[in-house]
C-alpha cells in the first residue's frame, strides 16, 4: 500500500487543521520545501500537497510554493485545493504535478471532470470529502445533498479511476480512520481509493492495508507523522512499501 505524507499549505506555511476548520490551525513549519525534502529523505515515494488557501478561495493561492516543492523533490507529487476549472488544472500539471485532485468542481461542474479525464487520464483524481455520509465542498465549509457513496459511483461513471476519501469528522483528530466508510466507497464504486483523515497509529495503517483487495491503494498521513506518533519509515514498513 502506498503511503503519502501530507503537506497542507496555508499562507506559505506547512500546517494542519482540526476537522478542516481554519481557526483550529497548528503550524508545523514555515519552510514547506524543507519539509518535502525531509519526507523524501525518509523514503517517501509520493507526496500529497493541499493548497488550503486555494480550497477556501476557489482558486490556487500557493502555486509558487507548490512549484518549488515539485522542482525540489524527484518523486511524484499529488496536489489538491482550489482547482475549479481546466485552466487551473492545466497550470498545475504544467508545473509538474503528477496528479491533480478535483473536489468542489466535481459537484458543481461534473462536465469539467469528464473532460479532464479524457484529456489527462490518470493524472486526474477526485476528492470525496464526507461529513456524516454527505459530500462536503468549498473547503469543507458546506455540505450538499448527495451521499458520498452515490457521488463516488457518479465519478466512476464519468471515467474517474481514483479518489481520495476523507471523513472530515476524523481529519486532524488522531481518532482513527473511518474504515467501514472507506471500504464501502472502494467496494461499491470500483474506484481506487486513497484513505485520508484520522490515521493515528501503525495499527490504523495495518487496517487500511487489509483493505487493499477491496480497492484501497494508499493512505495519506498528516498529523500522526508531524506529532511523532510513529515514523515514516515505520509506516512504510507496515504498508509493505519498504525496499
Amino acid at each position: 500500500m502506498l503511503i503519502l505524507p501530507a503537506i497542507d499549505l496555508r499562507e506559505g506555511r506547512c500546517v494542519r487543521l482540526y476537522q478542516g476548520r481554519p481557526e483550529a490551525e497548528t503550524i508545523y513549519s514555515t519552510d514547506p520545501v524543507a519539509v518535502a525534502r525531509g519526507w523524501v529523505a525518509r523514503g517517501a515515494r509520493w507526496l500529497h500537497v493541499v493548497d488550503l488557501d486555494g480550497a477556501f478561495a476557489g482558486r490556487p493561492r500557493n502555486m509558487d510554493v507548490i512549484a518549488a516543492i515539485i522542482k525540489e523533490v524527484h518523486i511524484p507529487v499529488q496536489v489538491g485545493g482550489g482547482i475549479r476549472n481546466l485552466e487551473s488544472l492545466k497550470d498545475l500539471l504544467a508545473a509538474g504535478a503528477a496528479r491533480a485532485v478535483l473536489g468542489t468542481v466535481a459537484i458543481t461542474n461534473p462536465e469539467i471532470v469528464a473532460e479532464a479525464v479524457v484529456r489527462f487520464g490518470d493524472q486526474v483524481a477526485v476528492g470525496i470529502d464526507s461529513r456524516e455520509g454527505m459530500v462536503a465542498v468549498e473547503g469543507w465549509a458546506a455540505t450538499v445533498e448527495e451521499r458520498a457513496l452515490d457521488f463516488a459511483g457518479r465519478m466512476a461513471a464519468l471515467g474517474v479511476k481514483r479518489a481520495i476519501f476523507t471523513d472530515i469528522s476524523r481529519d486532524g483528530t488522531l481518532q482513527g480512520p473511518n474504515i467501514a466508510a472507506t471500504r464501502e466507497v472502494a467496494r461499491r464504486s470500483g474506484l481506487k481509493v486513497i484513505a485520508s483523515g484520522g490515521i493515528a497509529s501503525l495499527d490504523d495503517v495495518r487496517a487500511l492495508r487489509g483493505l487493499e483487495k477491496e480497492g484501497v491503494e494508499g493512505a495519506i498521513l498528516g498529523r500522526a507523522l508531524y506529532n511523532g506518533n510513529f515514523t515514516l519509515e515505520e509506516a512504510l514498513a507496515v504498508a509493505g512499501e519498504e525496499d
